[in-house]
């Protein structure tokens, strides 16, 4: 089983809150590997929205992305390409 770490900071000016979450799930649900994150001593499951939104993770919050999987180094690569991109909300 493969894992792979990595870790993105939230850039968005309201943090994660319900719409980038949003984003971050329709992301993680469509791989097979676990997917965690983690901030501070939390850790969720990437694939649950309220998991991610109890993180209540602020703009500049750093978070640790865990997969364990076959395909857990591309998980982990577009959730970093999501977080870069703001997680594809503009306003």
């Amino acid at each position: 089983l493969k894992k792979v770490r990595d870790s993105f900071t939230v850039c968005n000016d309201k943090g994660l809150h319900t719409r980038p979450s949003t984003e971050l799930v329709k992301c993680t649900v469509r791989y097979r590997s676990q997917i965690n994150l983690i901030c501070q001593k939390a850790v969720v499951d990437a694939k649950s929205l309220l998991g991610i939104l109890a993180l209540a993770a602020t703009k500049g919050t750093k978070i640790k992305v865990e997969a364990f999987g076959d395909d857990a180094e591309e998980a982990v690569s577009e959730i970093l390409a999501l977080a870069a991109n703001k997680f594809n909300v503009k306003y």
